[in-house]
């Protein structure tokens, strides 16, 4: 399964670096355009979730899937469709369901890197990732009116950092899966 994820290590970084793309478009773009916001934040949920569904299903047969993966993609993807479907959501309703995604996909990614903590080196940053999810949705929860420009700062630098971090996994998967495939049989059945 670890050799599985560290070959795909290519969506995690794609899923990164989405996450960043989104954080500069976010912290560049003017107040005024909280609406933009929106559908940006819509489409960056539905490309996250695409991915955590394509790392999920390229599973290959005979091992288990990684439901957490799946989970999170579906919820990623839902969060996006609802802001496409609904444009005119206010801002508190898209602060609330941004805290209820991060909350979510914080407490999945936790979830994943405890699973991989004994398996590969490097998961902390995973865990980092959710970690910083779930602390941003809570803030969110607990200030939901603190304006749309703090909310478009707040979930600018948040996207910076989390795509950052997942980067950074990213990188160390494909690191770890070059020395995998430099020395066949060790590791590959942890």
């Amino acid at each position: 399964m670890p050799l599985y994820l560290a070959q795909g290590w290519w969506a995690v970084v794609l899923r990164g670096a989405a996450a960043i793309l989104f954080g500069v478009l976010v912290l560049v773009w003017p107040p005024s355009a909280i609406a933009a916001l929106v559908l940006l934040f819509g489409a960056y949920a539905v490309v996250d979730g695409i991915f955590n569904l394509v790392a999920a299903v390229r599973a290959p047969r005979g091992e288990r899937r990684w439901g957490w993966l799946v989970f999170e993609g579906v919820i990623s993807i839902l969060a996006g469709l609802f802001t496409f479907f609904w444009p005119g959501i206010t801002v508190l309703v898209l602060v609330l369901l941004v805290a209820w995604w991060s909350v979510v996909t914080g407490v999945a990614e936790i979830v994943v890197a405890i699973r991989l903590r004994k398996q590969i080196e490097g998961e902390w940053l995973l865990g980092l990732a959710g970690v910083l999810s779930l602390a941003f949705g809570v803030v969110l929860f607990v200030a939901p009116a603190a304006g749309a420009v703090a909310i478009a700062i707040w979930i600018g630098a948040y996207s910076v950092i989390f795509g950052s971090l997942l980067v950074g996994l990213g990188l160390r998967l494909r690191s770890w899966a070059s020395r995998l495939q430099a020395s066949p049989g060790k590791g590959a059945t942890a």
